[in-house]
């Protein structure tokens, strides 16, 4: 019985440290099937994500669904510890709980039993000292020193952990809000073309796409190293990240479809990484691309695009190919759809069909009523006021 309870407790702890060690510390995509930080996440947000589909209004139900993301690491935190506080108190018992218990006599051969054993693994791996519990054989003292050095090492990395993670949530943020005013709150394609009409604006979307193009890198490498990422919300409740990459997505597509010239090549870069980073994370996430999906882009929406296209002075091709636009979107959409259901994060069809004001425009004490004021200039000219 000692045998089996000790190889109990060292596969125990051998699972618990693995996982914490491919969660925090490993910067690579785990394709392994079973993990346990994995099986939390599944177990956890079902139940969450259900009470969230109950409710109705859409400012509590993304507040709710807001608190998962950060209350969901503590909690993983919680569960290694008690993991591993568990997993050493077995090799204590296997052991044979050799453990003197303060104010109780101490008698050669006794065992102080499980729950002095948890008690004693709790307190030691937390670093309390307190005393009341002491190891009497050297394996005991062993077990003892190794798990107060891991129980220390574990509280520090789990300190750190918590400035990388807010760290690119804060950098993955940045491009999103400034999306805001440049594609609409949604965000959709067909706004994102309609305020690029201004002069130059073509070189200015060329480098915004370049832009975009190294955020959806960075957006692949940090929510792959740490897919708790994904849970994370935006600060409003239109936007997210899912929404913000869709955007850019749809917007690339049909750059490389009509497209022509530098533009077009850069679309091309952007889409590949921006596809890339999109396909990983549902494949982390275990999501399977929805082959029924809702239309995004409705009839004659093809047109419209193209007609936006003209009135930014988007060098494009009037034989562009329809087909190729539709081979691109199948490459995504499946994706982004299945992404969209899991996780809750609504987007925006390619061409915005309500009238809704930009987050920049609204505050908490007045609203600006006016989506673009035309004033004069003092040349005669006209420009745009916001």
């Amino acid at each position: 019985m000692p045998v089996v309870l000790a190889v109990l407790g060292s596969l125990l702890l051998f699972i618990i440290l693995l996982d914490v060690f491919e969660t925090i510390i490993l910067p690579r995509r785990i394709t392994r099937k079973f993990r346990l930080a994995r099986a939390f996440y599944r177990a956890s947000w079902r139940p969450w994500s259900g009470v969230g589909r109950m409710m109705r209004a859409t400012n509590r139900r993304e507040t709710f669904l807001s608190f998962y993301g950060p209350l969901s690491l503590l909690v993983l935190f919680g569960v290694w510890a008690a993991g591993l506080i568990l997993a050493f108190a077995i090799l204590h018992n296997a052991a044979g709980s050799a453990i003197s218990v303060s104010g109780m006599p101490d008698v050669p051969g006794s065992h102080a039993g499980f729950a002095t054993d948890i008690y004693m693994s709790g307190t030691t791996f937390f670093t309390l000292g307190l005393g009341d519990v002491v190891p009497r054989t050297t394996a005991a003292r062993v077990i003892m020193v190794f798990e107060a050095g891991l129980g220390f090492g574990f509280l520090g990395l789990g300190i750190s952990y918590l400035p990388v993670l807010y760290g690119a949530f804060s950098r993955r943020e940045v491009n999103i809000s400034l999306l805001d005013a440049r594609a609409g709150s949604p965000p959709t394609a067909s706004e994102f073309l309609k305020r690029h009409t201004q002069p130059k604006s073509v070189d200015a979307l060329e480098a915004y796409l370049q832009d975009w193009e190294r955020w959806s890198a960075e957006l692949m490498e940090s929510h792959l190293s740490y897919p708790v990422l994904c849970y994370f919300r935006s600060q409003h409740n239109n936007e997210s990240w899912l929404a913000a990459l869709t955007t850019i997505l749809d917007v690339s597509a049909l750059l490389l479809a009509y497209g022509t010239g530098a533009l077009r090549w850069q679309a091309k870069m952007t889409f590949a990484i921006s596809r890339h980073a999109i396909v990983d994370l549902a494949q982390v996430l275990n999501c399977p691309p929805l082959e029924n999906i809702e239309e995004r882009l409705p009839a004659g929406g093809c047109e419209k695009m193209i007609a936006l296209m003209e009135a930014a002075a988007i060098p494009h091709s009037m034989e562009g190919c329809s087909q190729m636009l539709t081979e691109l979107r199948q490459m995504y959409e499946p994706y982004i759809a299945a992404l969209s259901k899991r996780l809750m994060m609504p987007v925006a069809p390619w061409i915005s069909t309500k009238v809704q004001k930009d987050n920049w425009k609204t505050t908490a004490w007045a609203r600006i009523s006016a989506d673009v004021e035309r004033v004069p200039r003092h040349d005669g000219d006209e420009r745009e006021h916001f």
